[in-house]
């Protein structure tokens, strides 16, 4: 058969600045169930196309017309992106699969598009799908999730078309996608893994892949996808440690602050750690994540910067990761807050997040019943600078005025004069810059957004709940961001069906 699998990371680029950020940094963002994928295929002996979209060029010349099957990955913001695509290859006679992350929230929508949606994969999934074990219109899921991730060498041919330059020589920015564990132990309620069960992967795996990077590709970035990364901590590292210290490739993580206490920072360092992007979350809740027992607020901010601090003696780059808008952010605590936090850890690059209500999630389930959520906002619009639910304890201008403090503060210039000092290299300076960057934008973006909040009565209305007309800026946006594929979609086809698919 002849199998194609496309992997969208990001929506088409309308600005010049967009251009080069997609290439250089969106299209290191490849997942690693589509190269999984990909290998699975190809090992069966079937025809296989694998292809990375990041927002240049037409998606749909990636991977031929004349296919089989063609199985498409996609987050939600880009997931209207996916339902064009798919209403072309449909038109051509081709079954088309969807997986992923918005995939496994807003089933029912993506059932509207694709004829089966697959929630959960596995090789063996992958077969069945194949061999036309299941019936268009079928929301379809293997057990749990794969636990047997390709190796890194059998991954090649797909790491080559998504981060090497022109697919055959590797950059200074190409990077590596791994996994050590999947799922996660915690249970915040906004994250899409709130309900997985942490189980680590082989170790042998793992200590494989990095003799192989080694060998063929030293020195190279690796990215770990796990959600949160060496739980089992003493295991992993182990195995990073067993490596010759000149061979022990960067590598970027996600993990909690609980886990990274004691003496474990300057394991970090010893393993060549180059990154770390704890989530915080808030300084009323999530503590546990934080590792600072029942301690809130003030408490909360000092103990976690000077966690912060134990950090960056021993990583180059430090992301802290907030949320804000959640039910328990009242008044002006949670920024004043957050804004302490950064001044005393500067050397460590604020996130902060607009809660989205993925499906499955308990904060989606909360906000659903309480009516909550913008019911014709399209999934477009599911990332910031754009709020698709009615914030418990802000309206939305105030709200709007909030996020223009936070984002100020972070991307002042005293900011990031600290941050620069505080660096320790070149390539470091340049990425607070960059980022800085790209938070004076997103001010212009909250600004606009909080203009017509302010001037047009129907804007205001849709956010405060009161109305479900969509407002034209949405409109007009949303064909912005699909370019020439907005006339595969309708308004109908744009709105979303937040229906519940239960496993």
């Amino acid at each position: 058969m002849r199998v194609g699998i496309l992997d969208l990371l990001g929506p088409p680029a309308r600005r010049p600045v967009e251009l080069g950020y997609q290439l250089l940094i969106t299209k290191q963002y490849a997942s690693i169930t589509p190269q999984a994928i990909s290998v699975w295929c190809r090992q069966m002996g079937h025809e296989t196309f694998y292809a990375t979209y990041y927002g240049l060029g037409r998606p749909h010349r990636l991977v031929p017309a004349d296919l089989d099957v063609v199985f498409i990955s996609c987050y939600t913001q880009v997931s209207h992106l996916a339902y064009a695509l798919a209403k072309l290859y449909r038109k051509a006679g081709v079954r088309t699969v969807i997986g992923g992350p918005h995939a496994k929230a807003f089933p029912a929508d993506c059932l509207r598009f694709f004829d089966l949606v697959v929630r959960e994969c596995d090789e063996a999934l992958v077969a069945d799908i194949l061999a036309g074990q299941f019936d268009p219109g079928a929301v379809i899921s293997s057990e749990k999730p794969f636990d047997d991730v390709p190796a890194v060498e059998e991954r090649m041919p797909e790491i080559r078309a998504s981060a090497f330059f022109r697919g055959r020589t590797p950059t200074p920015l190409t990077a590596v996608p791994m996994l050590a564990s999947m799922g996660c132990p915690y249970r915040c309620d906004f994250c899409i893994d709130w309900s997985s069960t942490y189980r680590p992967l082989s170790i042998e795996r793992l200590e494989a892949d990095l003799r192989y990077l080694a060998t063929h590709l030293p020195g190279r970035l690796v990215v770990f996808h796990d959600p949160n990364f060496a739980v089992k901590f003493d295991q992993v590292f182990e195995a990073l440690e067993a490596q010759p210290p000149g061979e022990r490739p960067p590598y970027v993580i996600e993990s909690s602050l609980t886990v990274l206490r004691g003496d474990r920072p300057r394991r970090l360092k010893d393993t060549n750690c180059a990154m770390v992007a704890p989530g915080v979350e808030s300084w009323t809740d999530y503590s546990n994540k934080a590792g600072v027992g029942r301690a809130g607020g003030m408490a909360k901010v000092e103990r976690v910067a000077a966690h912060f601090a134990q950090l960056a003696d021993n990583v180059p780059y430090l992301q802290a990761n907030f949320m804000f808008g959640l039910d328990t952010d009242e008044g002006d605590s949670p920024v004043e807050l957050t804004k302490r936090f950064m001044d005393l850890a500067p050397f460590a690059f604020p996130t902060i997040n607009i809660p989205v209500p993925f499906g499955g999630t308990p904060l989606h389930d909360e906000l659903a019943a309480d009516g909550r959520i913008l019911p014709t906002m399209p999934f477009s619009f599911y990332y910031a600078p754009y709020v698709v639910t009615t914030i418990k304890n802000y309206d939305p201008v105030t709200y709007y005025d909030k996020l223009i403090e936070l984002y100020g503060h972070a991307a002042s210039p005293e900011m990031l004069r600290r941050r620069l000092r505080t660096a320790p290299s070149r390539v470091v300076r340049w990425v607070h810059r960059a980022r800085t960057a790209g938070f004076r934008a997103d001010i212009g973006s909250f600004r606009r957004i909080r203009t017509l909040l302010r001037s047009d009565p129907g804007f205001l209305a849709f956010h405060e709940g009161r109305t479900t007309a969509l407002p034209e800026f949405y409109r007009h946006l949303g064909d912005r961001m699909l370019g020439d594929y907005s006339e595969l979609l309708s308004a109908a086809d744009r709105t979303p069906d937040l229906s519940a698919i239960r496993p």
